[in-house]
């Protein structure tokens, strides 16, 4: 009896080895797919300033620029969450660390 098991055989193209670097991710969806921006940092922030009266308004402003953006079907968000909560906690067993900082530091 044949297995119905479908299997995927990916290709990472070798220019896409090192992957690229980001700051943090945006999250937004659509009625039809979640979308992923990674987003990394152009600049360190600086004082924001209102265009028209060049006053400082308080806030700050960091440029940034979206280097990725991966759209995936709702599907497929919920195999996502699992397998980053799955990377996490290894992630925490072999460093020692936590997510939000706590723990033991190499």
């Amino acid at each position: 009896m044949a297995s119905s098991e479908l299997k995927l055989q990916v290709d990472l193209p070798s220019e896409h080895e090192a992957g690229v670097p980001a700051d943090f991710a945006s999250v937004w969806h659509t009625s039809a797919s979640f979308v992923l921006d990674f987003v990394a940092a152009k600049s360190p922030a600086k004082a924001a300033v209102d265009k028209t009266t060049g006053a400082q308004t308080g806030g700050r402003v960091m440029p940034a620029r979206v280097v990725s953006r991966v759209r995936i079907p709702p599907q497929q968000v919920f195999e996502l969450a699992r397998a980053l909560t799955q990377q996490l906690d290894a992630w925490e067993r072999e460093t020692g660390r936590k997510a939000d900082g706590s723990g033991a530091r190499d």
